[in-house]
């Protein structure tokens, strides 16, 4: 009490929040009604999203518009109004942040629970959508939506359709997009992802564009210690392992690029890249070492990573 009150003197509160049994009990059923056979669909994802380090907020968003779609379902059952959900959305973040692979299941769910007919994943980018003259980026853009039907289409780097300016037929792609999410809103799913500060722009050079899309869902950079789990993860999958000064010099090179590179870290992507050079300094040491023992073969050391980090 004395404790608390000197806290309370400096202009501190502590506060300690402890589970209630009924708190306990309530979460215990929330997980065993999704145990459900009728949830399968969820669980499928679920488990999927499992195997992925981090993305919990990304593991509240799956799952919420799981519960939206679920509800809407038992509210017609129930006579109710449940009107179409519009399920165009925006994802912003770096790259390898988990856009494309969150994109796949979001897509496998809606095909589950028959939202999607087909549940299939078309990945464009500008190149895809813009033509070389007049008329010929509408086609190419309604070609890949018809692709899309009863999938999702995916637009990464969408913003790249806005940078030619006004003359540029990058906007044609856009308006045709935008006319296709009301003709057939119901029958496909448009993902438009990219760069965050990119995609704040770009969605705000065309008024009508913000609205369109009631999903934006954020996919922050990966932590350190998450990164570190990444990787050690890939130096498994790959049947190799870091001793301690390499695990060690392994983090602090993660720490500085992420600092450093903050708005286009690219997480994952960057983990490969560092990895793939590691392995091979590891390999060139190996050779001049001549030394091929099977615990040298398998331990990445610090020296392997600070030689790919200056590559």
């Amino acid at each position: 009490m004395e404790k608390a009150a000197r806290m309370r003197k400096r202009g501190q509160i502590n506060v300690v929040l402890k589970k209630q049994p009924e708190q306990d009990a309530l979460l215990s059923h929330q997980s065993n009604v999704l145990e459900k056979p009728e949830h399968h669909a969820f669980k499928k994802i679920q488990r999927e999203l499992d195997e992925f380090i981090g993305l919990k907020n990304i593991k509240d968003f799956m799952k919420e518009i799981y519960a939206w779609l679920y509800l809407n379902q038992r509210r017609e059952e129930a006579g109710l109004k449940a009107g179409k959900q519009v399920l165009h959305m925006v994802f912003r973040g770096n790259p390898g942040t988990g856009k494309t692979t969150v994109a796949r299941l979001i897509a496998k769910m809606f095909r589950e629970m028959g939202v999607l007919e087909k549940g299939h994943l078309i990945e464009a980018e500008r190149a895809d959508l813009v033509g070389e003259y007049i008329g010929h980026t509408a086609q190419k853009t309604r070609e890949l939506v018809q692709k899309a039907i009863g999938g999702i289409l995916f637009v990464d780097e969408a913003y790249s359709l806005a940078r030619g300016g006004e003359k540029d037929f990058g906007k044609e792609a856009i308006d045709t997009l935008v006319k296709s999410m009301e003709d057939q809103q119901h029958s496909f799913v448009l993902i438009l992802a990219g760069y965050p500060k990119e995609m704040d722009r770009f969605l705000k050079l065309n008024p009508g564009l913000p609205s369109r899309f009631p999903m934006k869902v954020t996919f922050p950079n990966y932590t350190v210690n998450e990164l570190l789990q990444m990787a050690k993860k890939m130096v498994k999958e790959r049947d190799y392992q870091l001793d301690e000064k390499g695990e060690e010099t392994l983090k602090n090179l993660l720490s500085h690029a992420k600092e450093e590179q903050e708005d286009n870290f690219s997480n994952g992507r960057f983990i490969r890249n560092l990895l793939e050079r590691a392995i091979r300094a590891q390999a060139v040491r190996l050779l001049e070492e001549d030394n091929y023992g099977k615990t040298e073969l398998m331990t990445l050391k610090s020296v392997d990573f600070k030689k790919a980090a200056f590559k």
